[in-house]
């Protein structure tokens, strides 16, 4: 594993040893055709873990012979690559190989198990045990325990040591001896020399009856900074379950006709433009199609954030991913699964989540300046100690002084232990956070970006004329409705599921896709549904209505609902002086009515997944840093593509996943106080930092000077993490702001609006 940027490192004169990678060949038939005679392919790059290893490998790949382009994602730890068709397949295993980094093909939709987060957690555990037993051996030995009793406590802590150093150290071990051997250097190395050297220095005082011996120091450094990787990795991980959440919206296979009319069912990779597919009810589409025969409904809210279901017959479009609901189609396929739409909806978030790798913490960006000067400072402090007093011993105890004091546990713990104190505050508020660096983000926000449908309003239409129905009526358009999942139908039915209910047995109920529903009853048919199938005469009737042998009986009016809080919470960010807007792929008359009851001036409504994704990129552009609030499956390429973004605990799937905040709670208040936790957080961070810096700027010298052993050593090391901890958890025992009140009562929005079935 490598962890180095150019700027960190030294030029070592170990030989690279290469690493494993598909060939030239397999790349070519795994990448995929760009416009302009240019080609992509992703490669899994399982060692990639920091900032500097995404500078390394993008500055190393942009150099290869006709690469246009490439993006490391850190949290996916994903290499892509695009290059122009005419120059070849470029060298991109080789040049990772010899950057001592290990690819292989990406696989979409592999669930892989954290055996990293596994491993950090069984490493926290022997080290904390083994610096815990140490201690309580040392305190003797502090006591007053002297010659063969001492000696023997320190044996013990050896024997006690040394397996702890050998499991829970190969972690930093591993990632030094990984850029050693390349050439290089990074954090884990000097870490990884003053553990060791601590150990073997105690052990020949140990075998030498010296008087001290420094193995607590060992043990107690590696379990501080193991409990700083460890919430740092925790925080980083929730990021990467979007993508895998996409994947399982792609179908895995489907079933396809063949010549002579026999079937066979194919894995989604084997389909092909021109196949006919057969699509029963409740299977997704595959790949991009049209409709060759059949009539249906489809949940298309991948596509436009909708409930509605959207009836298609021949000839419609289908985009991969959405749902067929309630008729069999024969559907021709029109593209392959990698360019289908799900397939690019993917590809949007896998290139916005790249993007936030500027967005690094604080302790990476030292770390190119960490490394190299902490090995200078140690070395120079053994050079002037032998020339001072020619003591070995002394000298190379006090240069072992200084690298553990000088450990970067403070500043490991300052950025990710005020992180999850802030997310542990939130999350008692209703409010999950799945990136700690998202805190920060949200903090520098200018603008606030809502999805309509869903995350402003609740998604879900409520029967409004009610009152103007007689409840014999209501009751017949109810035990209709029962026979339907359609958004409109279950709104009747909770209506009616609180008045008397009257009997209807029905000789049958059929469900007309794209229509609504038929009931038949002795001698009479009953429609509920479209008022141009359910009425002879339709001209007088829009929307939902019921009718008995073509003539009306009730039109049905509903609404949606704004959000509990949604007014309010609006009101908070415009009067932050944040800008407000709204993006919907909804009706205009829709989004008009919304924007008009939350006094919202900048609006679109009939937005597409690119679209919202576009008017990010052009408020990007325009220097703007965009907080995107949206809960559909087509918003989640936006929600990725935002500075930061938030979506209500009841979004899609692939919507949570792929935002950095999850509201629990129905109403919108989450929003102001995510904000302004997240403001509280990155002013105790500022101020771990400054203190950490106050840590150094005091410690060195004194270790420099010779006052410090090992032992106190990592004793201040461990004593500055512990001030950096208690100062993070202020924010979890502070004062609660205003923007933790009770939440408000919800309130519809004026626009009767009727909605079709």
């Amino acid at each position: 594993m490598n962890c180095c940027g150019p700027e960190a490192e030294f030029a070592l004169s170990f030989k690279p040893v290469a690493a494993s990678g598909p060939p030239r060949e397999e790349l070519l038939l795994a990448s995929r055709a760009l416009p302009g005679s240019a080609r992509q392919v992703e490669l899994s790059v399982p060692g990639v873990h920091c900032g500097a290893c995404i500078a390394n490998i993008e500055a190393t790949l942009g150099k290869l012979d006709g690469v246009e382009h490439a993006r490391v994602n850190l949290s996916t730890k994903r290499v892509s690559v695009r290059w122009r068709e005419d120059a070849g397949v470029p060298a991109i295993s080789e040049a990772l190989a010899r950057l001592g980094y290990e690819s292989h093909l990406f696989e979409q939709g592999a669930d892989d198990k954290d055996e990293t987060l596994a491993e950090l957690i069984r490493g926290l555990g022997i080290a904390g045990f083994a610096a815990g037993n140490i201690m309580l051996l040392s305190v003797s030995v502090w006591s007053g325990a002297t010659d063969a009793t001492r000696d023997l406590f320190h044996w013990i802590s050896a024997l006690i040591a040394l397996p702890a150093l050998a499991f829970s150290g190969r972690i930093f071990f591993r990632s030094a001896w990984g850029a050693l051997r390349n050439g290089r250097t990074n954090m884990d190395v000097p870490i990884s020399i003053g553990i060791l050297l601590a150990f073997g220095m105690s052990l020949y005082d140990t075998a030498n009856s010296g008087p001290h011996a420094y193995f607590d120091a060992s043990a107690s450094l590696l379990f501080f900074l193991l409990i700083g990787r460890t919430l740092d990795h925790v925080m980083r991980e929730r990021a990467r379950v979007a993508v895998k959440g996409l994947a399982r919206l792609a179908a895995r296979g489907a079933t396809v006709l063949q010549a002579g009319g026999a079937n066979a069912y194919l894995p989604v990779q084997e389909i092909e433009p021109g196949m006919r597919i057969l699509l029963a009810a409740g299977e997704r589409v595959p790949v991009d199609s049209k409709v060759i025969n059949g009539r249906s409904e489809l949940d298309c809210a991948i596509v436009s954030g909708e409930s509605v279901p959207v009836a298609v017959e021949s000839g419609a479009a289908l985009r991969a991913g959405t749902l067929n609901l309630t008729g069999a189609l024969t559907i021709e396929a029109t593209a392959k699964a990698r360019d289908s739409f799900l397939a690019e909806m993917a590809r949007l978030m896998e290139a916005a989540e790249s993007g936030r790798g500027g967005y690094r913490r604080i302790a990476d960006r030292a770390a190119a300046l960490y490394a190299p000067v902490l090995h200078l400072t140690a070395f120079l402090t053994f050079v002037a100690w032998m020339v001072a007093d020619g003591n070995w011993h002394q000298a190379i105890t006090i240069a072992i002084a200084v690298l553990i004091i000088t450990c970067p546990c403070a500043l490991g713990l300052a950025v990710p232990i005020v992180q999850v104190a802030a997310a542990r505050r939130l999350f008692e508020n209703g409010i999950m956070v799945k990136d700690g660096a998202a805190m920060e983000r949200l903090a520098e926000i200018d603008t606030v970006v809502f999805d309509k449908t869903g995350t402003l309003t609740l998604g879900r239409p409520r029967l409004v004329n009610a009152h103007e129905i007689s409840a014999e009526t209501l009751t017949l358009a109810a035990a209709i409705a029962l026979h339907s999942r359609h958004p409109i139908s279950r709104a009747l039915s909770e209506t009616q599921a609180a008045m008397p209910a009257k009997d209807w047995h029905f000789d049958s109920v059929e469900e007309i896709p794209g229509f609504g529903l038929e009931a038949r009853l002795g001698a009479d048919t009953y429609r509920l549904g479209r008022s141009a199938w359910a009425l002879d005469d339709a001209a007088s009737a829009v929307g939902t209505v019921l009718s008995k042998n073509g003539a009306e009986l009730a039109a049905f009016a509903f609404e949606d609902r704004l959000r509990t809080g949604a007014v309010t919470a609006v009101a908070d960010l415009r009067a932050k002086g944040l800008s407000v807007e709204i993006l919907s792929g909804d009706r205009s008359e829709a989004v008009t009515a919304v924007a008009k009851a939350l006094g919202v001036e900048t609006f679109s409504a009939g937005v597409l997944p690119n679209g919202k994704v576009e008017r990010l990129e052009a408020l990007k552009a325009e220097g703007r840093k965009v907080l995107m609030v949206g809960d559909g499956l087509n918003d989640a390429p936006a929600l990725a593509a935002a500075h930061v973004s938030i979506a209500p605990a009841g979004a899609a799937d692939i919507g949570r996943s792929a935002a950095d905040f999850v509201f629990l709670r129905e109403g919108l208040s989450a929003i102001p106080l995510a904000l302004a936790a997240s403001c509280e957080a990155n002013k105790l961070i500022r101020q771990n930092l400054v203190l950490a810096v106050i840590y150094n700027a005091v410690a060195v010298p004194i270790a420099l000077l010779g006052y410090v052993t090992p032992l106190v050593a990592a004793l201040a090391m461990s004593g500055s993490s512990v001030i950096v901890i208690a100062n993070g958890l202020r924010l979890s025992t502070g004062k609660r702001s205003a923007a933790e009140a009770a939440i408000r009562p919800a309130k519809p929005f004026p626009a009767k609006e009727i909605m079709a079935s």
